[in-house]
């Protein structure tokens, strides 16, 4: 295992509890709220019995502790070459992340370790200087809650430059590209990172009204072969969506997605194969048979092929 048991929720429930028993403010109230907060529901069961009673002995009965200070649990070796290794990942390190600590630590993988058969090879240049200064303005204006003036070419070559009212950032896997997502002029606006050529704050400190992001809904069945139920659940636990039971091996998802990423959800969706059956809207099924269909007409094309060879509809 990675992670030691004792760095679980249990342990840091426990140590929560500690901490406020030490500083005083330990109530009946605050044990049980630091026990759903950081445990599981089934704990309220043992941890304040066991914390109160004469098995651990680590409150008395008034909620005070014979402990002087709070407890802390170092990072394991292994657990601190995990760290250094995420760290190395560019994506992570346009946000800044506190690495004291580590500087001597060697990873416990590189990012040249991997190789991605999944993704498009024209992603965001995350090492290109311009880049990174752009992704650290959009990261304050977020956090800062304040407008930008932001001048990118749109998917169709015209330029556009607005002052817009920053969302959310999303990051698209297969794309490998991260977006922003605005309001402002009446619409939503979702600008690719890449595509952007000047980003500045807004000046004064006027916001853009917000507007509901728009999005889409597609239903489809999903049989539970090959563990397909956790592989697909985990694949798309990023959107919300809605998972209901018809009956011990089947199931029927609902997922909302953005309507930009909608040749990437026929992609995706299509990936695992005949497990997953679409059944609603009608005009997205009619976009995975036309991608099937293109499939085909390209692997007919290819010498020595079968044009029916390894396509499943």
């Amino acid at each position: 295992m990675l992670f030691h048991e004792i760095y679980g929720s249990y342990y840091d429930a426990t140590a929560a509890i500690l901490r406020r028993a030490v500083a005083g403010t330990l109530t009946d109230r605050a044990l049980t709220e630091l026990v759903q907060q950081q445990a599981f529901s089934e704990s309220l069961l043992s941890i304040p019995l066991g914390l109160k009673g004469e098995k651990w002995r680590l409150l008395r009965r008034d909620l005070t502790t014979p402990i002087q200070q709070p407890s802390a649990m170092p990072l394991t070796l292994l657990q601190r070459r995990w760290l250094k290794a995420l760290l190395l990942d560019p994506r992570i390190r346009l946000f800044d992340p506190d690495t004291s600590g580590l500087e001597d630590v060697e990873p416990l993988f590189t990012p040249d370790m991997f190789v991605y058969f999944d993704r498009y090879g024209d992603g965001d240049d995350y090492a290109d200087p311009d880049y990174i200064r752009r992704f650290g303005t959009v990261l304050r204006a977020l956090r800062e809650g304040r407008d930008l003036y932001v001048r990118f070419e749109t998917g169709q070559g015209r330029e556009e430059a607005l002052v817009v009212t920053p969302q959310r950032l999303e990051y698209s896997e297969k794309d490998d590209r991260f977006r922003l997502v605005t309001s402002g002029h009446r619409r939503e606006w979702v600008v690719n990172l890449g595509r952007l050529t000047e980003c500045a704050p807004a000046e004064g400190e006027r916001r853009v009204e917000s507007r509901p992001a728009q999005r889409r809904s597609l239903t489809f069945e999903l049989t539970d072969a090959r563990n397909a139920l956790e592989r697909v659940l985990l694949h798309f636990s990023h959107l919300e969506k809605q998972t209901e039971r018809l009956d011990d091996t089947h199931y029927r998802v609902t997922l909302r997605y953005d309507p930009q990423d909608e040749t990437e959800m026929v992609i995706r969706l299509l990936s695992f194969g005949p497990v997953v059956k679409v059944t609603a809207p009608a005009h997205f099924i009619d976009l995975m048979r036309r991608r099937i269909e293109r499939q085909m007409r390209l692997a007919a094309n290819l010498p020595g092929t079968d044009p029916g060879e390894g396509v499943q509809s």
